[in-house]
């Protein structure tokens, strides 16, 4: 491994991914392993901010901005169709643009159900996978995505506007920061920043799109488990135990088609990089070393 000396300060670049001009952070060796992070709803690549920092000495960290997040700068909506599938080909284009032969992927939350499908198109880049609560079984979903689950079940106008209410500045803060965490680790910065991308002119249609094309994610947690199964990718479980829409049952659900897989609970919420990246990272350190990190796994390894 590399020392802790090494480069680990932090660059923020755009690459062309077909018609999408995706923002990214970027810090570590450019010769060293690859760990590609994608973050979820209803942030960006900043959530990765303390991250970072701890993974560069090791390794080349990249984590961009998906379109309709952060700073990518993606077609308008009636141009661009925001499906978790058109999110997931941005990220291979982009993945494809950057050269990126190998990498690991750390997936969270949305970034799951993109990565997944990252994993399914190319699964002999894929050398482990780094799930910090992120779903991939329905033992995962807590009652609190009943609103999400009716939309889905009844796409109607009525059930669109009752999950505007997942966009409000509260929900953001209290539900998705603040719940189940440290109240006096939770910096600001984070969901102040995602409240602000969310007030953004047609920002909340285009999460709205997104809230009821999830159910095509659920739809796929069969081949995403198939993957799992035929593939063994080496996996490491950081979960927030305190999540209030994704339960620790979700993390170890993973070990039904990954008898390796390592879960380790932290205690606090849904944004666990807010309260534990430190406790994270030791973790991310210590798996990967034990991985082979630049050979990848192969149909069957592990089994």
């Amino acid at each position: 491994m590399q020392s802790a000396s090494r480069s680990m300060g932090v660059t923020y670049q755009t690459m062309k991914a077909g018609d999408v001009e995706v923002f990214y952070r970027e810090a570590g060796d450019k010769d060293a392993p690859v760990i590609l992070l994608l973050h979820g709803f209803p942030t960006a690549s900043h959530m990765f901010r303390e991250l970072i920092p701890l993974l560069a000495g090791d390794y080349r960290v990249i984590a961009p901005d998906l379109p309709g997040f952060g700073n990518t700068m993606a077609p308008p909506r009636g141009e661009f169709a925001y499906t978790f599938d058109n999110l997931a080909q941005v990220v291979l284009d982009f993945i494809e643009a950057m050269r990126l032969d190998r990498y690991s992927l750390y997936v969270f939350d949305y970034g799951a159900p993109v990565g997944y499908r990252v994993a399914l198109a190319k699964p002999e880049k894929v050398t482990a996978i780094i799930s910090q609560n992120g779903n991939a079984y329905v033992e995962g979903f807590s009652d609190a995505w009943e609103p999400w689950q009716s939309y889905w079940r009844e796409p109607t106008a009525e059930h669109r506007e009752a999950c505007r209410a997942s966009l409000s500045p509260d929900v953001i803060r209290q539900w998705q920061y603040f719940n189940g965490a440290d109240p006096d680790r939770v910096s600001p910065d984070g969901y102040t920043l995602d409240i602000a991308y969310i007030a953004r002119d047609g920002a909340e249609e285009i999460q709205l799109d997104l809230i009821l094309d999830y159910r095509n994610n659920v739809a796929l947690y069969p081949s995403f488990q198939t993957y799992f199964r035929d593939w063994q990718p080496p996996f490491l479980a950081a979960w927030g135990k305190n999540d209030a829409h994704f339960l620790p049952a979700g993390a170890f659900a993973y070990r039904r088609d990954l008898p390796n897989a390592e879960v380790h609970l932290l205690d606090t919420g849904h944004f666990a990089l807010e309260t534990h990246a430190r406790e994270i990272a030791s973790l991310m350190l210590e798996f990967l070393a034990k991985t082979n990190v630049a050979g990848g796994p192969s149909p069957g390894a592990g089994a």
